[in-house]
C-alpha cells in the first residue's frame, strides 16, 4: 500500500519451524527507497478475530479511505476478515465479530480498490474470482457476491485488482504449481476479464507467486515471492517464503512487458538514506544471521552471534561523520560493533567497542569515533564477539 511518502508492505509470515502452512501473524515492514525496509514486526494476528482458529495468517491486503485503514484477511474455511484501525501501523481491530465474506472454501486471498466514482471493490478466490460491491463504511457490502464467468484459464488464487489510467487490471498467481503471475485488462471494474499475458512464467524455483502491484515516485513495482530460503534450508520443501521485488515497465497501450524470475540483485533504490538522524537498526536492506523482536520500547535487533551483519543501502555522508552512536543491551558481553563500508570486510570506518549495559532491557547510547567519509556508501554493521546472543541492537546514528 502507498500512502503518503511510505511504502507499506503487509504479509504473511510463514514460522520457522513450519513444514507446511504455519502462520499466526501478519507483518508490516515499510520503505522509502525500495531498498532498505523497516521491520515493524505483527500489527495483527488471528487472535485479532474472536472466530479465527490459531494457524491461518494467510494473504491479506490492506487500504486507506477517509483516514481509516482497513485490512480484508483470509481465514481458510472460516471466511475473510476486515480489520479496522486509525493508523497504517495498527493497532488493528475488528469491527464485526465474524466474517465478512463466508461464501465456501474459495474464500481466500482478497484484493480492494477504491474506484475513481468512491465505489469499492473486493475481489477474491482459488481456484474461482468473485466479486462484492463494498459499501462506504468499508465493512459491509450490497447486491450479491458474483462468480466471475471470464476469469483467464490459467487463472489460480492471488488476485490483485487495480485501475491504471481507463484500464483495469486483474494479475493472479498462474495455474499451480509452480505458479506463474499472470494478467487480465478490462474496461470495466466488474469484467469481462480479456486474458493479456503473462509477468512472469513459471518456475520451479518457486511453488507459488502471488502479485502485487504499485505505483510509486515515478516507478512501478510488482511484489511477489519465491522460496530461496526454504531450498537452502532443507531439500525437503516447506511453505518458508520470501518477499521479492521487480519494477514493472508498462507498454503504451497499456499492457506489461513480461519480466524473468526474480533477481537476486532486487530493484534500485530511489533515494538515500540520511545517516545523521536517528535510524532503526531493524532498518534493514541484507542481513546475515541474527533477527528482529518487539518489546515494551518498539522492534530491536536480537539474536546477534559474531560475525553476524545488517547491511544497509545508499547512505549519504554528504557532510561527513566524526562520531557513531547505537543505543545497545547486554549483559556481560562488550557490544562490538565493526562499521564497514561496501561490504563486511570493506574500508572500517570505525569500531563502537563498548561496555556491558547490565541487563538486555536497560538500553544506552554508547559511541565511538569515526574517520571521515564523504559520498554515498552501503554501511556494513558487523557484530564481533565471542559466544551467542551477544546484545541488543535498537537504533544508531553518525554525527557530524
Amino acid at each position: 500500500m502507498v500512502y503518503r511518502d511510505t511504502v507499506f508492505l503487509y504479509t504473511g509470515h510463514d514460522e520457522d519451524d513450519a513444514t507446511g502452512f504455519k502462520m499466526f501473524n501478519w507483518l508490516l515492514y515499510t520503505s522509502t527507497d525500495m531498498v532498505n525496509w523497516t521491520d515493524h514486526g505483527p500489527v495483527a494476528s488471528t487472535n485479532s478475530f474472536s472466530w479465527s482458529p490459531k494457524n491461518g495468517a494467510w494473504a491479506p491486503q490492506c487500504i486507506e479511505r477517509n483516514g481509516k485503514f482497513y485490512m480484508y484477511c483470509p481465514i481458510h474455511v472460516k471466511g475473510i476478515g476486515v480489520l479496522v484501525s486509525d493508523s497504517p501501523y495498527g493497532p488493528f481491530t475488528d469491527p464485526l465479530g465474524k466474517p465478512l465474506i463466508q461464501n465456501s472454501n474459495d474464500d481466500i486471498d482478497p484484493t480492494v480498490y477504491i474506484d475513481d466514482d468512491g465505489q469499492a471493490y473486493l475481489y477474491w478466490g482459488n481456484p474461482n474470482l468473485y466479486y462484492v460491491k463494498l459499501n462506504k463504511d468499508m465493512i459491509s457490502y450490497s447486491g450479491p457476491i458474483v462468480k466471475s464467468s471470464t476469469k483467464p484459464a490459467n487463472y489460480q488464487e492471488g488476485p490483485w485488482f487495480y485501475k491504471r489510467k481507463d484500464k483495469y487490471y486483474m494479475a493472479y498467481a498462474s495455474t499451480c504449481c509452480p505458479e506463474g503471475i499472470g494478467y487480465s485488462m478490462s474496461d470495466s471494474p466488474t469484467g469481462p476479464w480479456n486474458y493479456t499475458g503473462t509477468l512472469m512464467d513459471r518456475d520451479p524455483r518457486s511453488n507459488g507467486n502471488h502479485p502485487g502491484i504499485i505505483d510509486y515516485k515515478g516507478n512501478s513495482y510488482l511484489f511477489g515471492f519465491n522460496y530461496a530460503i526454504s531450498k537452502a534450508q532443507s531439500a525437503t520443501h516447506t511453505e518458508r517464503r520470501s518477499v521479492c521485488l521487480a519494477k514493472l515497465t508498462y507498454n503504451s497501450d497499456g499492457t506489461i512487458q513480461q519480466l524473468p524470475f526474480w533477481s537476486e540483485a532486487g530493484v534500485d533504490r530511489i533515494a538515500v538514506l540520511n545517516p545523521y538522524k536517528r535510524n532503526e537498526a531493524e532498518t534493514i536492506a541484507g542481513s546475515q544471521g541474527l533477527k528482529t523482536s518487539k518489546g515494551p520500547t518498539g522492534m530491536y535487533v536480537t539474536n546477534i552471534d559474531s560475525g553476524d551483519y545488517i547491511k544497509v543501502k545508499g547512505v549519504d555522508f554528504e557532510q561527513g561523520a566524526k562520531e557513531f552512536m547505537a543505543a545497545v543491551a547486554s549483559t556481560s558481553v562488550k557490544p562490538v560493533i565493526e562499521l564497514h563500508l561496501d561490504s563486511p570486510t570493506g574500508t572500517l570506518l570505525g569500531s563502537l567497542n563498548g561496555k556491558p549495559t547490565g541487563g538486555l532491557g536497560n538500553w544506552v547510547v554508547q559511541s565511538c569515533k569515526v574517520s571521515r567519509q564523504k559520498g554515498v556508501h552501503d554501511v556494513y554493521f558487523v557484530f564481533k564477539g565471542t559466544g551467542s546472543n551477544l546484545f541488543r541492537f535498537d537504533w544508531w546514528q553518525f554525527n557530524q
